[in-house]
């Protein structure tokens, strides 16, 4: 099983969608808000400022790309 993560914000209409494509593919992923500290600091870390950011098996998609998402998943 690939290790998903997906950085979101509340207002964020595209990490819905990325949200709603994982549940409907049933991915299992780990949502980390960035109304969070800790969170919106790891971002920052990587020199990212917006959202969604989605990371499967370290590897990073900036935004809501489908079929960059699938090509990773199906890797």
């Amino acid at each position: 099983m690939k290790n998903v993560v997906i950085y979101t914000s509340d207002t964020c209409t595209f990490c819905s969608a990325a949200k709603e494509y994982f549940k409907e593919n049933n991915v299992s992923y780990e949502e980390k808000n960035v109304k969070e500290p800790s969170n919106r600091k790891e971002l920052m870390a990587m020199g990212i400022m917006s959202v969604p950011v989605i990371k499967i098996d370290g590897e990073t998609v900036i935004g809501f790309n489908q079929s960059e998402v699938e090509a990773l998943l199906n890797k």
